[in-house]
């Protein structure tokens, strides 16, 4: 087995996100559930975004953000994710590159959907709530998978977001195939409780049949397992991965390997925008293990890296983070 050209590789749902504070009652009058990510068309993103003042607008995406921040840790990263060849979407390859990340995939001309947006609204509690209108990136499929990529990376990362559709789902499966003839490991974030919810069988599949490296929050594995008893759903995890890592927000993270457990407390820091606060949790993780770090010291710099996130609006590293793995 050659060593690998980079440390690790993000798989995942393209987007630009548009980051606007709301008000609680904002909110409720858009009948969206606090902290949910909801799927919109055309029409609904354009009625909220008239409604609303963005703050900030730059390119996002779950694993494009574990990507950003795992690079600005001195990982070395690469992405895969689907764009038009529109403003936007130039825009973000262009953001990606500038930031040292590899990026093969290319943007599709002439397309017939433009790329993904994201409008994050965040409440005065730091809270952040989503309404995606996913574009072209949900077209993402077996095709899109630069096998030479995935066979260099030590780590393949997929976001359980792009997991919506059949071909995606194939795109996942071939990936991690890729992955494990090249001799690496395979790693896979649950995203949220719904996706999980949409498509439980499938990702209980993908998880004992493909997955090395598993990331969830305390809702999302519970919602795998069918259970409320967060011990017992974290028990069956290790039985179906060899790593899995688990946030429990304040409470800081669990990590299960090898038949050990490990919990890892978290420092408490003032929330601002808890956008991106699981991406980071991961970059962080993943970042430390590249450089061989135990897994309490890469959960560690996890926790780190999600409170340098969850203490500015946005999900992108500000320029005096300064954190090193």
């Amino acid at each position: 087995m050659t060593a690998p050209a980079l440390d690790l590789l993000c798989i995942g749902n393209a987007i630009v996100d548009i980051l606007a504070p709301v008000s609680q009652e904002t909110l409720t009058a858009l009948g969206s559930p606090l902290g949910s990510m909801t799927l919109i068309d055309a029409a609904q993103a354009a009625e909220i975004e008239a409604k609303i003042t963005p703050e900030q607008v730059m390119g996002g995406g779950s694993a494009a953000n574990t990507a950003v921040v795992a690079s600005r840790l001195g990982a070395r990263v690469g992405y895969l994710g689907k764009v038009a060849a529109d403003e936007a979407g130039l825009g973000y390859a262009r953001d990606l590159t500038a930031q040292n990340l590899l990026y093969p995939s290319v943007p599709v001309e002439a397309a017939d959907r433009p790329t993904a947006r994201c409008i994050i609204l965040v409440t005065p509690d730091g809270q952040r709530t989503m309404h995606t209108y996913l574009g072209i990136c949900t077209e993402f499929g077996p095709e899109d998978v630069d096998q030479v990529a995935v066979s260099s990376a030590a780590v393949t990362y997929m976001e359980g977001y792009l997991f919506d559709k059949d071909r995606a789902q194939a795109a996942f499966i071939l990936a991690a195939e890729t992955a494990h003839k090249a001799g690496r490991r395979v790693a896979l974030t649950l995203s949220d409780t719904f996706c999980v919810a949409r498509h439980h069988d499938a990702f209980r599949a993908l998880v004992a049949g493909h997955i090395d490296i598993l990331f969830a929050n305390e809702a999302e594995i519970c919602a795998l397992y069918g259970t409320e008893d967060f011990d017992s759903a974290a028990s069956q995890a290790g039985a179906d991965a060899s790593l899995v890592v688990l946030t429990r927000a304040e409470k800081g993270a669990v990590i299960l390997s090898e038949g050990k457990k490990f919990v890892v407390p978290t420092e408490p820091v003032k929330v601002v925008d808890t956008t991106g606060a699981g991406d980071a949790f991961a970059a962080g993780f993943l970042a430390g293990l590249a450089n061989g770090h135990g897994l309490e010291a890469c959960a560690t710099l996890g926790n780190q890296s999600a409170a340098a996130i969850i203490t500015r609006m946005g999900a992108r590293p500000a320029e005096d983070f300064a954190l090193k793995a």
